[in-house]
Parts: structure tokens; sequence; C-alpha cells
């Protein structure tokens, strides 16, 4: 009579008993769920592998923001800020930044409306131009007070700040309102810092300066005046205060210049004393 091994005996009904206790045995919670919700099998829950990760965040957040334990915390909060990232292209400073350059144009046609010299058309035009002065101040402080910096920021709102002014010096000369060297030298200075910053920019980034906050400041209070159809003392007035935002243009434009050149001797000096500690 052939014979059956008592360990194979043993281990096939042994399997069946811990199968059926298994099956009787009442359901437990995963730890760290909260009680009301459904339980994550242990089994699930401690391999990786099959599916655990991605099960404890499930009930993560089907019990509003539980911590289980071995949850990854920092990579999910990275996973999180990358996804805000992507999608922060459409955020308020962003969209406030998209409205100044659709501002641009709407504010050159009412500008030039009925030849340009019309009061009503011109107040139309000032509150255009108004309107994108006020948003340059708060979009750039919405994003960094809260995170919302993005690439296409960087790159739109200096390009929207500067479509504007742009807009505006150059409506005002070709009405014959405002003489043609000070926008050229409101402009070119414009552009050169610009430049400028872009020239230096692998040794460092120049910061604004308060002169330069004041000088944006009073060009456009100056350049507000001077569309609107001002006339008698108001008249003068702005003058003197086109005459001031000239004069700060030109000072915060020398000092920009001076800051770039400390910046890259700074920047050429750093890198030849670690190429030298580097040979050494």
């Amino acid at each position: 009579m052939t014979g059956v091994p008592a360990s194979a005996a043993g281990g096939s009904s042994g399997a069946r008993r811990t199968a059926a206790g298994a099956a009787s045995a009442p359901a437990q919670e995963a730890p760290g769920a909260v009680t009301g919700h459904a339980a994550v099998p242990a089994a699930e829950s401690a391999a990786p592998g099959a599916g655990g990760r991605e099960a404890l965040v499930r009930e993560d957040a089907v019990s509003g923001g539980a911590d289980a334990p071995g949850d990854d915390k920092p990579a999910r909060a990275k996973l999180t800020a990358a996804a805000v990232n992507q999608a922060s292209v459409w955020n308020i400073a962003n969209l406030l930044t998209m409205l100044r350059l659709i501002l641009v144009p709407a504010f050159v046609a009412l500008m030039l409306a009925d030849g340009g010299y019309d009061p009503a058309w011109r107040s139309l035009a000032w509150a255009a131009f108004a309107i994108a002065m006020i948003t340059d101040l708060f979009d750039g402080h919405l994003a960094r007070t809260y995170n919302l910096v993005t690439d296409f920021g960087k790159i739109a709102d200096p390009i929207a700040d500067k479509a504007i002014m742009g807009a505006a010096l150059i409506c005002l000369s070709a009405l014959g309102d405002l003489p043609w060297w000070v926008t050229g030298v409101i402009l070119g200075r414009e552009l050169g810092v610009t430049l400028l910053r872009f020239l230096v920019i692998r040794y460092g980034v120049i910061p604004a300066s308060r002169g330069g906050k004041l000088k944006t400041l009073t060009q456009g209070i100056a350049v507000g005046m001077y569309v609107l159809a001002l006339t008698g003392w108001l008249a003068t007035l702005r003058w003197w205060v086109m005459a001031a935002a000239v004069v700060l243009t030109v000072v915060t434009g020398l000092d920009y210049v001076k800051q770039a050149i400390v910046l890259r001797r700074r920047g050429i000096a750093a890198r030849k004393a670690a190429l030298e500690e580097k040979e050494a």
C-alpha cells in the first residue's frame, strides 16, 4: 500500500483550516483609517508592489486626509506641487498680465479715435491706461505672495509693462503732445536695462531698486496726465512731473549699468577663484 507523506497530508489540511479561519475572521481596519469608512486589506496595504501605496492614498482621500503609517508624505507633496505648477499658467497673476496685454491695442484704439484729440475718447484711453498700470502693481505681488511665479509670467510681465508704456509714449509723440526725444530717452532706457539684465544673468540677478520703483510710479503718473486733455495749471504740472520722470529714468538707468558692471566683475572673480581652487 502506497503511503502518503505526513507532511503533505498535514500541509493540505492545514492550508484548508487556515483558509477557513481567515474567511471566518472579522475584517479589521488598516492602521490610521477613520472609523466608518471601508477598511483596507492588510495584504494590500503591506505590499507596495501589489498596489499598497495606491490603496493608502485612496483610503486617505476617502477618510478626509487621515495619515496612514508608511505613507510617503514628501513624495505626495511633491506630486501635488508638480500638478499645481503644471496648471498654474492660468492663475490670477498671469490673468492680470494677459489683461494688460489685451489693453494695449484697446488703449491705442481709444487714444487715436476721432483724430486723437477728443476729450471723451482720451478719458476712456486714460481709464484703460490706469487699469493696466494698476494690474502691474498687483500681478507681481500676487505671484510672489502666493507662489504663483511661472515661466510665462517672467516673460510676459515685463513685455506687458513696456508695451503699454511704449504705446502711450509713441501715441503722445505722434499726436504732438510729447517731444520725441522724451519718448526716445524713456524707451531707450527700458530696452537697454532689459538687455543688460540678459547679458549679466549668468553672473546673477540685478534686483529692482527703490529708485526704479519710484521711476515707474512717476512715469505712470506723468504719462497718465498727458493722456488726459488737461489745460491751465494742470498742463503745467504734468510738464514738471514728466521732467521728474525723465530725470529718474536717466539716473536709475546709470545705476543699473553700475550694478551690472559690479555684478559681472564679482562673477568673473568668483569663477576664477573656483577654477584655481579646483586646480590646486
